[in-house]
């Protein structure tokens, strides 16, 4: 299982942009990426999604071989065939899980990373690797707001680690509080940290 885990992505520490790059075996203009998001060119959120491109250009990856995704489609017939990162983006996490459930990509998503193929998560990407993003709620100084009043908030289980994405002193109090209350370890990240899992071995990036 290769998973990558960040904050921000590499926008801070190019470290995480290198590490990246060392979860295929390919070489950066061959990589091919497949990119979730929940914003649709309509929205103004796109304008992330066109950031997210050009952070993948600039450490050489092919802007041809980067397929986005936006949560708004049924994807029962897609397969994960040719692709070797799973990059799912930043936002709502509860929008995230939820939309990643309803098009039925948990499942493909899953099957595909216990398969091989490298995952890699932004903030909301990143919490909902692990097996519940209720941190997302309260580990940030602008918590993600569960307007939609999800209830099942288990996530993709890819790790049993529970990511705490945008960490600072603000909010220690309470994520350690947040922490003592969960049956789950939790790894806290700043914007400039990645955590990395890869062949079994597990290491912060910063």
């Amino acid at each position: 299982m290769k998973l990558l885990l960040s904050s921000a992505g590499w926008e801070y520490n190019l470290k995480i942009g290198k590490e990246f790059l060392k979860l295929t075996d390919k070489e950066p203009s061959e990589i091919k990426v497949f990119l979730v998001t929940t914003a649709t060119k309509k929205d103004r959120e796109w304008g992330y999604v066109e950031f997210t491109v050009k952070e993948l250009e600039k450490i050489g990856i092919n802007k041809n071989n980067v397929s986005i995704f936006s949560l708004n489609k049924n994807v029962k017939d897609f397969d994960f065939k040719g692709i070797d990162v799973i990059y799912v983006c930043g936002g709502n996490t509860f929008h995230y899980l939820n939309g990643i459930r309803k098009t039925g990509l948990d499942e493909k998503i899953i099957k595909a990373v216990k398969e091989g193929e490298a995952y890699f998560g932004v903030s909301a990407g990143s919490i909902i690797a692990g097996p519940d993003i209720s941190i997302a709620g309260v580990g940030a100084e602008d918590p993600d707001e569960n307007d939609i009043k999800l209830k099942d908030l288990k996530g993709l289980g890819l790790t049993n680690l529970v990511i705490c994405s945008h960490f600072n002193t603000k909010v220690k109090k309470i994520v350690r509080e947040f922490e003592k209350k969960s049956k789950n370890k939790i790894v806290r990240l700043t914007d400039k940290q990645a955590f990395l899992i890869k062949n079994g071995k597990k290491r912060l990036i910063e």
